[in-house]
């Protein structure tokens, strides 16, 4: 009985088995099951190590996306440039590959936002300068942007030096103290990457431009809300997160992924959560 499952801590707010086992269904796949384990970093290479062989991969959120990445025998390029690893395939003939395709989710969700063909956007702001922020880097670097301000609350630039190299972007640090009105008004659009609550003092300079929100717990959060009263069209993170699990899917089943039944699913889940 092939299986897959979703690896973090804490975990079981997942939404991702109801993603997995949707396609699942769709594809008449009875015999496969999605499940979640709690799992912290240090626990994720006995997890993964000692896991029966029906399992065929491991979605992964935090705290253990840079222990996978180091577990693994094979790494993508592109999860090597991300220094994270939201994915791990059984290999064949042994062994482990990490990939991450949050890459994927936050490309899918600005082709939402901001239609399926790349343009030649000016310049993007990125809310934040955790782990979803390099994703949105790359994501915002594949439809051609190549000057991007990153709003944190102290400039940690200097940590996405390679990766801005290797994508040619051009990073500018913005702090809260700056005029923020201004900076939103030169942007073509703003993927947030921080909690909700990291933004409260600062809504209404920020809602002056088509937002990405990757945060998903409530939706609509409030910047999109903000950004909607505004006139701007907004997308929230489970589109990034239903695009970031169809590239898995289809790494653990080699088979393409049933999108609109694993999108329709999720559309459920969160009308039922709320």
């Amino acid at each position: 009985m092939p299986r897959a499952a979703v690896l973090g801590s804490p975990i079981a707010h997942s939404l991702s088995p109801v993603l997995h086992n949707a396609g699942y269904a769709a594809l008449g796949l009875d015999d496969w099951s999605y499940e979640c384990f709690e799992t912290t970093a240090e626990e994720l290479p006995e997890r993964v190590g000692e896991s029966e062989s029906d399992f065929r991969g491991f979605s992964v959120t935090m705290p253990g996306k840079f222990a996978a990445l180091n577990f693994a025998t094979e790494v993508t390029d592109r999860a090597r440039l991300m220094g994270s690893a939201n994915t791990l395939v059984r290999l064949e003939g042994g062994g482990w590959r990490a990939d991450n395709t949050d890459t994927e989710g936050i490309a899918g969700a600005l082709a939402e936002l901001m239609g399926a063909t790349p343009g030649t956007g000016r310049r993007a702001l990125v809310i934040g300068a955790g782990g979803t922020a390099r994703p949105a880097l790359w994501g915002l670097a594949q439809r051609g942007y190549r000057d991007i301000d990153v709003l944190n609350r102290r400039d940690r630039t200097a940590e996405f030096a390679k990766l801005a190299d290797a994508l040619e972007l051009n990073l500018t640090p913005v702090s809260y103290a700056d005029n923020l009105r201004a900076r939103v008004k030169q942007a073509d659009v703003i993927v947030s990457t921080v909690p909700s609550a990291a933004l409260t003092d600062h809504l209404e300079a920020l809602s002056h431009a088509p937002v990405l929100d990757v945060i998903y717990d409530t939706l609509p959060t409030p910047l999109m809300a903000y950004t909607a009263a505004d006139g701007y069209p907004t997308v929230g993170g489970h589109i990034m997160l239903a695009h970031q699990s169809f590239s898995q899917f289809e790494q653990f089943t080699g088979l393409s992924a049933p999108r609109a039944a694993m999108v329709d699913a999720l559309l459920e889940a969160l009308k039922k959560r709320d």
